[in-house]
């Protein structure tokens, strides 16, 4: 019989099976756990409880705009702010932006900030941005990006990722996945 081929119940496929069924089993686990870590309430019901020590890497840094400057995360303390994490490979992200760019049109002149961050390179982030501009600011995090998310809590890595921060410069609220209206007006109403 020729080794490559292994009739179905041989030893060698059971094993495969087990492989891919504990591999399954901890990427479940994995998605879980990032799913709990952003919805975990405290035993009254209350507001999420949110661990904010990330935040305090957040402040300081700065990031380059499409357009060559730099922002400054500081400059953004004092009202709140809704920070979004995207790239322009992420179809959700993508279908969000429209929406985001619509609340902050409507809601700037209330004191409501909105920023984008792109994990992506810059030169596919102003191709974007020049089929699809939008109003409010956007930095370029690049990849590093990504360990920025998980400091704020995105323990799986995933886009999109929001984050509201209020006047103090807390995380108010964080959501992995694309945002919805209902999000939004919650958000304000939160904040």
């Amino acid at each position: 019989m020729d080794e490559a081929v292994k009739p179905a119940g041989s030893p060698a496929s059971g094993r495969r099976g087990l492989i891919v069924g504990v591999g399954t089993a901890a990427v479940l686990a994995g998605a879980g756990y990032a799913w709990w870590r952003t919805k975990q309430k405290p035993a009254g019901g209350g507001a999420p409880t949110i661990d904010q020590s990330g935040v305090q890497q957040f402040w300081p840094l700065e990031f380059e705009t499409p357009q060559g400057t730099k922002l400054a995360m500081a400059s953004l303390k004092g009202k709140p702010l809704i920070l979004n994490f995207w790239a322009t490979w992420c179809a959700p992200c993508i279908e969000e932006m429209p929406m985001l760019d619509s609340f902050y049109r409507q809601n700037s002149a209330k004191g409501w900030q909105v920023l984008g961050l792109a994990i992506d390179q810059p030169s596919s982030v102003r191709k974007f941005l020049e089929k699809t501009p939008v109003s409010f600011p956007i930095g370029l995090a690049g990849f590093g990006g990504t360990d920025l998310t998980k400091q704020l809590g995105n323990m799986a890595g995933g886009l999109p990722f929001s984050v509201l921060f209020d006047p103090d410069g807390r995380v108010r609220q964080r959501k992995m996945g694309k945002l919805s209206e209902a999000d939004l007006q919650a958000w304000v109403g939160s904040a």
